[in-house]
């Protein structure tokens, strides 16, 4: 995967149904394991959906909402919250036919070159359970906190790691 063929470009309101099945496809799994039938499972995630969107507003009303396109395919989301000294990954997810590609690591590690240069830590929360837990240590993410539901995930940028001390 080059870098070429990966573009990031705002999110706009036509945006809404592919992000709904971006949800979808991402939840697939885990509601498919629960034995509904197709119309139920469907009815939920939408339900999931809707409140995702309404709680991401309302904890990030500046968020920046980017689509990630793969040449001319629409094939993820990444939205990112920022304040003078952090960026918060809030999400980022792809379709399942484009995932374990390389893409979300390359995306994951252009912005942490970004908070390197504006010296900003970067932190996530992540499902407990969840194989992205592996890749985000592996780029230096370390446990900050946890609850039964979450985990809590920092990065810190090399050169603020001296002014702990």
């Amino acid at each position: 995967m080059t870098e070429r063929e990966i573009a990031l470009r705002d999110a706009v309101p036509e945006d809404a149904e592919f992000l709904a099945r971006l949800y979808c496809d991402v939840r697939s799994q885990e509601t498919g394991a629960w034995g509904w039938p197709p119309e139920q499972q469907e009815l939920f995630l939408r339900m999931q959906f809707d409140a995702q969107c309404r709680s991401y507003r309302a904890g990030f009303p500046d968020a920046t909402d980017r689509i990630i396109c793969l040449d001319t395919a629409t094939i993820g989301r990444i939205l990112i919250a920022q304040n003078a000294t952090i960026t918060r990954l809030i999400d980022i997810a792809l379709l399942g036919v484009y995932r374990n590609r390389g893409i979300g690591t390359m995306l994951l590690r252009q912005l942490l070159q970004e908070c390197e240069r504006q010296g900003r830590a970067l932190r996530l929360q992540v499902l407990q359970g969840n194989r992205a837990i592996r890749l985000y240590q592996r780029l230096g993410f370390v446990r900050a906190s946890a609850d039964p539901m979450y985990a809590q995930m920092e990065w810190t940028a090399p050169s603020r790691l001296l002014e702990r001390f």
